[in-house]
């Protein structure tokens, strides 16, 4: 797999959730710190509203605009600057009833109606809507989002993740020349419309999106010149690139830092310097963090033997296996395993049944 993908790989684990909601205004919503830990999304479909983020001035937000929040971090959505997000009975509702917004896969992402005026939700179906809001509920309606949620579960993030802002903004601009605005464009008209096939389509549009939102920032992200650094950089960085590469397509190689300086066409002293100041730790060291995260994803995804995963992580026998392992995660391989498989929600379950974001 390209770079990433694997990062992409440890942002998300299992089914992605979202929900549609047409937000009558005034309204406002708290999302709590996600836990367990994820990285969630927000989209802009119609209307305006403003992202509240202690510690930082509000950001104004408009049709075709997207918002990630690489670690879940607290946050809230309102219809103005003066509207508390707590004010709302049906988002007290939303909030008490995750299921809502917690699909299953193969089923329908829900397409909610939320006002102050109702006392909790109601959910559209196509055209047509279950409990409409009438004279005593009419309101004028001011958003309509997209939020998505992805589960990070037992993964270690990746350091691209810890790298990005709490919140990367992604403003709708005619002259984007990436993919997003199409990804934008396809997930809006899927959820709005209920057509046949779109409980199929919507999750692959959720992970798209999640490529896509990364992508389209890896690609527009400027920093300040000392700022240049990090896993961003890295990937921006031909030669680095080119190492991380060759790591990520082969862990199990028996990269040493010269091998890896030939890939990025550097002699050994320059390439360890610019990998280690780009990426964070040295070549070696970065080599052993991938191996071993992919070997606690397939231990905690598949079943795959663990004599099967020391080898696809380069190592020559489970014994030097287990020992790194429990180095880095404190308990054995198998044990890692059952630990995962027990702590891990059922689908439906009240712990599986988070806030979105």
């Amino acid at each position: 797999m390209d770079v990433l993908s694997d990062v992409v790989s440890t942002v998300r684990t299992g089914h992605p959730r979202s929900a549609r909601v047409e937000w009558y205004a005034p309204w406002g919503m708290r999302f709590t710190g996600s836990e367990p830990p994820g990285s969630g999304f927000h989209v802009i479909l119609q209307g305006s509203c403003r992202l509240f983020m202690d510690g930082r001035p509000s950001i104004p937000l408009g049709p075709g605009d997207v918002v990630f929040l690489p670690r879940g971090d607290e946050h809230s959505l309102a219809s103005g600057p003066d509207v508390s997000p707590s004010d709302l009975g049906c988002v007290d509702f939303l909030r008490r009833r995750d299921g809502l917004l917690s699909p299953e896969p193969g089923e329908p992402v829900p397409n909610l109606v939320c006002s102050e005026r109702l006392p909790q939700p109601f959910q559209r179906f196509g055209a047509a809507t279950s409990g409409a809001l009438g004279k005593e509920g009419a309101s004028e309606l001011s958003c309509v989002t997209v939020s998505g949620f992805y589960h990070s579960g037992g993964a270690r993030p990746h350091p691209l993740l810890a790298d990005l802002p709490s919140v990367v903004h992604l403003a709708a601009r005619p002259d984007r020349r990436s993919e997003l605005p199409l990804a934008v464009g396809l997930l809006g008209r899927e959820l709005g419309s209920q057509r046949p096939g779109a409980d199929t389509l919507v999750p692959h549009l959720l992970d798209m999106m999640l490529v896509y939102i990364l992508r389209t920032h890896l690609e527009e992200c400027t920093g300040e010149e000392g700022e240049r650094r990090g896993f961003t950089e890295a990937l921006r960085d031909p030669a680095v690139h080119a190492a991380l590469r060759a790591v990520h397509l082969n862990p199990a190689h028996p990269w040493t830092v010269e091998g890896l300086g030939e890939r990025a066409g550097l002699s050994r002293a320059a390439f360890s310097r610019r990998f280690g100041s780009l990426v964070g730790m040295p070549p070696l060291t970065y080599v052993t963090w991938w191996r071993l995260t992919l070997a606690a994803r397939l231990l905690r995804e598949t079943d795959t033997s663990i004599d099967t995963i020391a080898a696809r992580a380069g190592y020559a026998s489970r014994f030097a296996f287990a020992g790194a392992f429990k180095r880095e995660f404190g308990v054995p391989p198998a044990r890692y395993r059952e630990e995962e498989h027990e702590e891990a929600p059922s689908p439906g379950s009240p712990a599986a049944q988070t806030n979105i974001t």
